[in-house]
């Protein structure tokens, strides 16, 4: 669920068929009782397939996050983009922290003053304040909250290539 590991500092192995179910992931899911099999059919491969490769993606932290995206406040909650000043020494440590709370999302570490921005997702806006209170105290380091104020639909899509053979190093069978 966040951006900021490890793992993701190194480019990931990818083969074709991984490279494909990123790339089909990315568009609209299938509002089908079996959403995954009518991918499956897409790709040419079979529904155990295609969740097997899902869930190794996500487990090995090559994908971080798989759902949906929610406007949450419709449900009365709240995003808030937020931002710390973290020593570097203490970046990796910090960040671990910040990560393990379930209401952070989508930490990213930057080159500016103000080098970690995450997202904050509670279910109610009173919860927000709970969380940063928790953040500081957890890490020393100061929050500072950027409620989100209007919604912008970006459209980021970002397109996964192949760096294997296909089915290299993944011991996935077609069956259950």
């Amino acid at each position: 669920m966040h951006e900021f590991n490890r793992a993701s500092q190194r480019l990931a192995k990818l083969d074709e068929l991984d490279a494909a179910l990123i790339n089909r992931l990315q568009d609209e899911l299938p509002l089908l009782p079996r959403p995954f099999a009518a991918i499956a059919a897409e790709l040419g491969c079979s529904e155990y397939m295609v969740i097997a490769r899902l869930q190794r993606l996500l487990a090995q932290g090559t994908l971080t996050r798989f759902g949906p995206l929610f406007q949450i406040e419709r449900g009365g909650g709240l995003f808030v983009l937020a931002a710390m000043q973290v020593p570097e020494p203490r970046f990796d440590a910090v960040a671990d922290l910040v990560n393990a709370l379930p209401e952070v999302a989508h930490n990213y570490r930057r080159e500016h003053a103000l080098n970690m921005w995450f997202v904050i997702a509670v279910e109610t806006p009173a919860q927000a304040d709970s969380v940063c209170a928790r953040i500081e105290a957890l890490t020393g380091c100061a929050v500072l909250a950027f409620p989100k104020e209007r919604e912008f639909f970006v459209g980021l899509r970002l397109t996964a290539q192949a760096t294997l053979a296909c089915g290299v190093d993944h011991d996935l069978d077609e069956s259950p």
